[in-house]
């Protein structure tokens, strides 16, 4: 094995959630998962969030060529210039899917929950933008909004949110549309609202309720956390289908509607990206039995073009 190979495989972000649960608590996980992300981007665990500066984005014609980093050019051919805190003043905020189909796992003994998966890819996302100087609320729901944490910055507001991310549990039903509606009527300042659901809502209103916070000026970023046992029928002969949220169950033959259910999951996955992705609302199918690093670029690329 190569030392790059070695690296590589040391670095949490890439890990696959079941041996990333085993490392600690939520904070020293998403300290881990941020710092091998950064070690992936810039190939030291340091460069790019150090205390000279917050971050890199790309040139731009006025830019001080002073402050190009000519290490990232000589390895991306694009130049990139080092972005000091007093430029970044994004105010993002952190909204949580925490009712009760959030708790599930299709292999309790092995896989995390989409809960688990949330609050961990949630800290990870607030520990990136504080270090980059920015803000971060937070809000978690199910029907109602049940925990909010205002934005603000510093090491102070990154130990509060992880705490607060820490203590979620997953219960009740979902309307993540009310949820959404009283987030954007709160947020009198423009800024990021990324939302972590399974999106098993109310279609038509959590779309309304989006596309309302994109039109007030809000840049949105959607995860969508779909469990591997959601993707594919298990290979038993018979399955039971459980709504954690209404009590209601379905005995069907695995055989008789296999390759239905996976087209019928592609197709639901590909009409969200449709009915959202014209609007300029970003997203991204998050695997929660895969690694975190593929959900932090889609964050990473947002983050760009914001400036």
């Amino acid at each position: 094995m190569t030392d790059q190979t070695s690296s590589a495989a040391r670095r949490a972000d890439l890990l696959a959630p079941s041996d990333l649960a085993q490392l600690g608590g939520i904070e020293f996980i998403a300290r881990e998962v941020v710092e091998g992300f950064i070690m992936g981007l810039h190939r030291s665990p340091h460069r790019g969030f150090s205390a000279e500066y917050a971050e890199l984005r790309a040139y731009q014609a006025g830019d001080d060529l002073r402050y190009i980093d000519w290490r990232m050019y000589g390895r991306s051919d694009r130049y990139y210039v080092k972005q000091f805190e007093e430029e970044t003043n994004l105010r993002a905020y952190l909204l949580l899917d925490v009712s009760e189909s959030m708790g599930w796992s299709s292999d309790p003994d092995v896989q995390p929950t989409k809960m688990w998966y949330a609050r961990h890819l949630a800290a990870s996302l607030a520990l990136i933008l504080l270090r980059q100087g920015d803000s971060v609320g937070m809000a978690a729901f199910h029907d109602r909004i049940v925990d909010r944490v205002q934005a603000r910055g510093g090491r102070r507001q990154w130990h509060e949110v992880a705490r607060r991310l820490g203590a979620l549990e997953a219960g009740g039903g979902t309307s993540a549309e009310s949820a959404l509606r009283e987030l954007a009527i709160r947020l009198r300042r423009r800024g990021l609202v990324v939302l972590l659901s399974d999106l098993l809502v109310q279609r038509e209103g959590t779309l309304t309720a989006l596309k309302f916070l994109r039109h007030h000026g809000h840049e949105v970023l959607v995860f969508h956390l779909i469990d591997p046992g959601e993707r594919e029928l298990p290979p038993a002969s018979e399955a039971r289908f459980y709504d954690p949220e209404t009590d209601q169950e379905l005995l069907v033959s695995v055989a008789d509607i296999r390759s239905e259910y996976r087209e019928a999951v592609g197709e639901a996955l590909a009409e969200w990206q449709r009915d959202l992705r014209p609007h300029g609302i970003g997203y991204e199918v998050v695997d929660t039995d895969r690694p975190m690093a593929r959900a932090l670029r889609a964050y990473l690329r947002k983050r760009e073009r914001l400036g």
